[in-house]
């Protein structure tokens, strides 16, 4: 008996150690090759692997980067809050008032169509339609709404944050539906026939129900947005920045140590927000 164990024990390691081995090499070793290189120290000409802390007091005691970590938290909470709207309205709608499996399906696949393409034509597809003389602006005065061009459509937190809701809208939609269709109609039934109205059930039941959909879409569209910054540098123009174009700027400029500073503080960025809305609900139930 206990040398069928062993071997049940020694099967499961076998069959597991070639994931681990896959992880370790392609996520566990880079990472701590990224915190190496953090603390090694730029010349003018060279990089020196020394061990110091001169990157990270740059980085904390540079005024720049809370600006820029606060507007990538702006970034991430504004995407965060439309996402959530956007996605919660979507699910609910294809979950509860279509009642038929088929036409669910159909509508859900209709709704990922647009993010089968390529994020950079989608995101870029807005400029045409935001810019100076673009069709937006033509609306609008064509309309007698205004008078001039709107000139904050373009290139200005206000596109940024629509490019990010653009893109990231799918990974928000998919969770909540996911979960929502788990969710008992026979609840829902017996509650209406309990008197309840439909707020009451929407609040009392469907988004309690939803939460765990709601956090995993949170986790993913958080960490996708603050790690974004190619939206960033398009569509504000370059006039605005986020820690990963601070991390694609120090690239640029060979500062590997000092980019390497700036992905560790926000790999703990991301984790700790991560920790902190895994504390609201238990996910693994919907893993």
């Amino acid at each position: 008996m206990q040398k069928s164990k062993g071997n049940n024990a020694l099967t499961g390691w076998l069959m597991v150690s070639p994931l681990a081995l896959v992880l370790f090499i392609f996520l566990v070793l880079p990472i701590v090759m990224i915190a190496v290189v953090s603390f090694w120290q730029t010349t003018a000409f060279s990089i020196v692997p020394a061990f110091q802390l001169e990157n990270y007091e740059f980085l904390f005691g540079s005024p720049v980067t809370y600006t820029v970590f606060i507007n990538t938290f702006k970034y991430a909470i504004l995407t965060w809050i439309f996402t959530v709207l956007i996605g919660f309205t979507v699910a609910y709608y294809l979950a509860f008032h279509i009642r038929s499996l088929t036409w669910q399906v159909v509508l859900f696949l209709l709704c990922t169509i647009p993010f089968l393409t390529s994020n950079i034509i989608r995101m870029i597809s807005w400029i045409p339609f935001l810019g100076r003389n673009g069709i937006a602006n033509s609306t609008l005065i064509s309309w007698g709404l205004i008078d001039e061009p709107v000139e904050w459509l373009l290139f200005s937190d206000f596109s940024v944050v629509l490019a990010f809701v653009h893109i990231y809208t799918l990974f928000m939609v998919v969770p909540i539906f996911n979960t929502m269709m788990r969710i008992d109609k026979g609840i829902i039934e017996a509650a209406r026939d309990g008197g309840a109205s439909g707020s009451q059930i929407l609040s009392n039941i469907i988004i309690p129900l939803t939460k765990p959909g709601i956090m995993i879409g949170t986790i993913f569209v958080v960490t996708l947005v603050m790690g974004d910054f190619f939206t960033v540098r398009i569509m504000s123009g370059s006039q605005s920045a986020n820690v990963g174009r601070l991390i694609s700027n120090d690239i640029s400029l060979l500062q590997y140590p000092s980019a390497s500073a700036t992905a560790i503080i926000l790999l703990l960025t991301v984790l700790i927000v991560i920790a902190v809305l895994l504390r609201f609900v238990d996910i693994r139930k919907e893993l």
